[in-house]
């Protein structure tokens, strides 16, 4: 057993820094929470809500804390160190009514069924508001702990991994006898270092699932229903710091907490829902300095055929006259298109674009100052190019294979001496390649385009058309498909 606990805690050791925030909890009472957040000086205070977080009174001030949570006692609440030691308030969290509980107790900290119920993480649970644990002997446990939570059935709990291994994978285990054994319940297709946070609902087996790396919500109404995504938060990086379900059907908390500019700038909003988490009530009870500065984005058109022109808009938030620098990346390639608020940019090549927007605020804002939304623009093949094409059935005109890379073997045929023009050109109608431009005698002739241009740079993937013209007079044009 000693083994045991000492391989977990290297585990543990190493999800730290990947590990769920744990910053907001709910009291006993419909609309009561806590959370940690910013006050004025450099520590953290926790403060205490009856209103749903519209209103908030600052308890006291802590230095560092990892975890919070409430019991089922009403005034009753716990908090851990970042030396895993654990202290209780039977007060509301009051200035001088915390006591010295324990030591060993992870970030991973969850108020239990009952009064002075307590988990520590899947490790152990107290049953006298962590006066003493009981242990746990997880059987099946691997990977690194992200998140904990327990069901509202008894011995029913949940632990949700990562493995460092498996970079596209999430994994959510479930146990029937209180964590003394594991099994596999659910994968889930996100990166391994992506910041994900689970919680329950008020009903056996729901519970809520937020991705704070892809901002995704994610819903279960009990242990054998599916996953319904219920939110993909609109601002790129909203900084979602916790989630907890409340006390009512449908009720989810979020805490969403800013700090910038070497803590001059501290805001804090609470996102209540009633619906699941399909929409929020927003409120903003901390404020400390300027409005916060986030990057966000819109585009229009979206889609739409080459050359396709985009009006980029910077929707980011903040006093714009903090704002520096806007750095735009129209096509995800690391390069730097434009320095402008409001770009305008125009994609000469088919494909899905994503794009990347970053500001800077006094020199830097964090991850909130970067937006990116993946394949956000789709340039289709248009009717852009129009031709008088004679299309006689005396004249060849085909390449093979198509697609093709690197070369492609392009045939057209002369029914009589003739002088010859074969030329490529993209969607926008810009010649890219000359191949032919001399007299050719009768018959079927073929040419090699190696997928240059006339200054012998290779062009990127995309649709090509290449047009055959007889003594100065277009008689065919086709297309092929240059795939990289």
């Amino acid at each position: 057993m000693k083994i045991k606990i000492l391989i977990l805690m290297i585990l543990f050791l190493l999800s730290t820094s990947l590990s769920s925030d744990g910053g907001i909890t709910r009291g006993p009472d419909i609309g009561e929470i806590y959370f940690y957040g910013p006050v004025v000086s450099y520590d953290y205070g926790i403060y205490h809500s009856t209103d749903f977080g519209e209103t908030v009174t600052c308890m006291d001030s802590i230095v560092n804390p990892v975890a919070i949570t409430a019991d089922l006692t009403p005034g009753g609440l716990y908090y851990v160190t970042m030396g895993e030691q654990l202290y209780y308030s039977d007060n509301y969290g009051q200035q001088g009514s915390w006591i010295y509980r324990n030591v060993g107790v992870y970030q991973w900290i969850t108020s239990g069924r009952y009064e002075g119920e307590i988990y520590n993480a899947i490790v152990s649970h107290s049953d006298d508001y962590g006066m003493s644990f009981i242990p746990h002997q997880f059987n099946g446990f691997t990977g690194n702990l992200f998140d904990i939570e327990i069901d509202n059935e008894p011995d029913i709990g949940y632990a949700f991994i990562y493995k460092s291994a498996v970079a596209d994978s999430q994994y959510l285990y479930i146990s029937y006898d209180n964590f003394d054994n594991l099994e596999f319940d659910q994968k889930f297709n996100f990166h391994w270092s992506d910041f994900t946070e689970i919680t329950r609902g008020t009903e056996y087996g729901e519970m809520y699932l937020c991705n704070k790396t892809m901002n995704s919500l994610l819903y279960r109404t009990n242990l054998y229903s599916s996953w319904q995504e219920k939110n993909t938060f609109t601002c790129p990086n909203l900084p979602i710091k916790s989630i907890v379900g409340g006390r009512q059907p449908g009720e989810l908390y979020m805490l969403v907490r800013y700090i910038q500019s070497m803590s001059y700038i501290k805001h804090v909003y609470i996102y209540h829902s009633l619906d699941y988490g399909e929409t929020f009530e927003i409120y903003h009870p901390i404020s400390i300095g300027p409005d916060p500065h986030y990057a966000d984005f819109e585009a229009s058109p979206t889609t739409g055929s080459a050359p396709l022109t985009v009006q980029f808009t910077d929707l980011s938030g903040g006093d714009p006259n903090w704002i520096d620098i806007w750095e735009w990346d129209f096509d995800n390639d690391g390069e730097i298109d434009s320095y402008e608020q409001h770009p305008e940019y125009t994609y000469q090549d088919t494909g899905y674009y994503s794009v990347k927007l970053q500001i800077y605020a006094g020199g830097g804002i964090g991850e909130e100052g970067i937006a990116y939304r993946e394949d956000y623009i789709h340039v289709t093949m248009g009717n852009s190019i129009h031709y008088n094409v004679v299309q006689d059935i005396d004249i060849q005109l085909s390449n093979y294979p198509n697609p093709f890379n690197p070369i492609t073997i392009i045939e057209f045929s002369v029914q009589n001496d003739s002088n010859v023009e074969l030329v490529v050109f993209n969607i926008k109608g810009q010649n890219i390649k000359t191949l032919v431009q001399h007299e050719f005698t009768a018959g079927l002739h073929s040419i090699n385009w190696d997928g240059n241009n006339d200054s012998g740079h290779p062009v990127s993937s995309g649709i090509y058309y290449y047009k055959l013209s007889l003594n100065g007079k277009t008689e065919a044009i086709n297309k092929c498909l240059l795939l990289k």
